[in-house]
This record gives C-alpha cells, sequence and structure tokens, in this order.
C-alpha cells in the first residue's frame, strides 16, 4: 500500500465575500492510498486563517507519509496508518489529518465492498446529503437575489455571511433574505459572522436578528474572535433575558475549534453548536 498526495487549485464560480475577506479560489491536496486492489481517496483542503496554511498542511502530509512508511510492513500495515495518524494534530493542522482519515475511510469501506456511510457504523440508507448555501456579502439586493436564486436551486438552508458591514447594514440584509424567504417553517437561515464582532456589536446582533427572523434563525456562528470562550460564554447566559437586549438565538463556533479541543469549548459553556468535522 502506498501513499500520495496532488495538490490542487480550483476558482470558485462566484468569489465569496467575508468579513475576513475575498475567498476567490480553494486550494489543497488529494490524498491517495492504494490498497490491494483499490484506491482510497481523501482531501485536505486548508483555509488559512481559519486552518493551517497550504504550506504547513503539505508538510503535515509529507511528515505523515514519512512515518507510514518506517513504519508499515507487508505483513501488517496497521502500525504504519497509527504512525501516519499520529503525526497528524486534530487542532494544529485539523485539514491534513481530515484528508488522511477521509482517504483511509474510502479504502476501508471500498475494500469492504459498502457505501462509507455503512462502513462508518450508519444502519440507514443514504441517497442524498443535505447541504446549504453560502450568501456572501453584498447590498440586501443581492442577498435577496442570492436567497432567491438558492430556493429556486431547492436549497432550503441559507448560511448567510455577516459582519464586513456594521450591525444595522447587516440587519437590513437578513431582512431582506427574510422577505424573500417568507413564513415556511421548512426554511432555515444561519448567520456567520467569522469573529467580526465585539460583545456589545454580537448582542445588539443577536436581538435584532431575532427580531426579524424569529425561529427562522437557527443559530448565528462565530459571534466574537476565536479566542473569546468567555464572551461567547457570557452572549449564551443572556439568553431569554430580553428585558435587557438579550435574545434566544443559539451561538454555534467553528474558528474556536481551531484554537480550543471540543471539550475545552464544551466545558466553558461556550457554544450551543459545534461546527466540527471530525478527524479522530
Amino acid at each position: 500500500m502506498s501513499i500520495e498526495i496532488t495538490p490542487f487549485s480550483l476558482a470558485l464560480a462566484r468569489p465569496l465575500e467575508t468579513a475576513r475577506g475575498t475567498i476567490e479560489a480553494r486550494e489543497g491536496f488529494l490524498v491517495a492510498i492504494e490498497g490491494e486492489n483499490t484506491l482510497g481517496i481523501g482531501e485536505a483542503t486548508p483555509l488559512p486563517g481559519w486552518t493551517e496554511s497550504l504550506e504547513t498542511c503539505e508538510r503535515a502530509l509529507e511528515e505523515a507519509i514519512d512515518a507510514y512508511r518506517d513504519e508499515a510492513t507487508n505483513a501488517d500495515r496497521r502500525a504504519g496508518k497509527r504512525a501516519a495518524l499520529d503525526t497528524l494534530d486534530a487542532i494544529e493542522t485539523p485539514a491534513a489529518r481530515h484528508g488522511l482519515t477521509a482517504a483511509l475511510a474510502d479504502l476501508g469501506a471500498r475494500e469492504a465492498g459498502q457505501p462509507l456511510y455503512r462502513y462508518l457504523g450508519g444502519d440507514r440508507e443514504i441517497d442524498r446529503v443535505p447541504v446549504n448555501t453560502t450568501i456572501g456579502d453584498g447590498s440586501p439586493k443581492e442577498a435577496e437575489s442570492a436567497a432567491a436564486s438558492a430556493l429556486a436551486e431547492g436549497f432550503r438552508c441559507l448560511k448567510v455571511k455577516v459582519g464586513a458591514r456594521t450591525v444595522e447594514a447587516d440587519v437590513a440584509r437578513l431582512r431582506a433574505i427574510g422577505e424573500e424567504v417568507g413564513e415556511g417553517d421548512d426554511i432555515e437561515i444561519r448567520a456567520d459572522a467569522n469573529g467580526a464582532w465585539s460583545q456589545e456589536e454580537a448582542r445588539r446582533a443577536l436581538t435584532a436578528f431575532e427580531e426579524i427572523l424569529g425561529d427562522r434563525l437557527a443559530y448565528v456562528e462565530q459571534p466574537l474572535s476565536a479566542n473569546d470562550l468567555a464572551g461567547h460564554a457570557a452572549l449564551r447566559e443572556r439568553k431569554g433575558s430580553g428585558n435587557d437586549g438579550g435574545s434566544t438565538v443559539g451561538i454555534a463556533l467553528d474558528e474556536s475549534l481551531a484554537e480550543y479541543a471540543p471539550e475545552t469549548v464544551l466545558e466553558a459553556g461556550a457554544t450551543d453548536v459545534l461546527i466540527w468535522a471530525s478527524s479522530q
């Protein structure tokens, strides 16, 4: 069995405007693991500023391959797999570890002649996986148009990037989206600030978003900086305190998981939802 990595770069069909800047392309590595009669494929696609850099990801994958070659034997390759995984830290190099674990899982499923979901323990037949669309920064009219296009394409969950503008400007954008969506309870809206707000801005945003969207707003993702667990916990403690401007909107964290282990985030009471692709 051998492991190889191949770099790739794909331009986005539409650049994505976020509070951290514009994303125009995604770059990463395909991780290919060759078994006896088949091939397992994984994808390591870091997003600098959120995960490790592209260079760090490549270096980590190369070190994992070296570790595999040092430990694997023809009789037992499990030691090589374990050694390779042990070089990849789920916090420091999450994209690299995801690529390798995905390739290993894909290989195992193919060798077992099973769909990946069943190989991983799923007992329900799965023929489709629901996903959300992402609406980048833009004017209220642009946000409304993007929401209309997404609904026409069949999306039932809209993730809206906020935080690049003032809270008031984002309120206008979400109001336009809410009016386009209507009152149907089968459409879910999520807002993602990418850590752009101060505590005061986050409080105003959560209260205002809830007023215009109500139960259609599932949660606000990463309202504060990634390392501010106490601040996120404080936002959650104010849930339901409507008299002082609090809201009942849930908090979701993802960038914080590049700084802290999930157990640490949960113990701090900092989130209602973890946005986390497990690589354990």
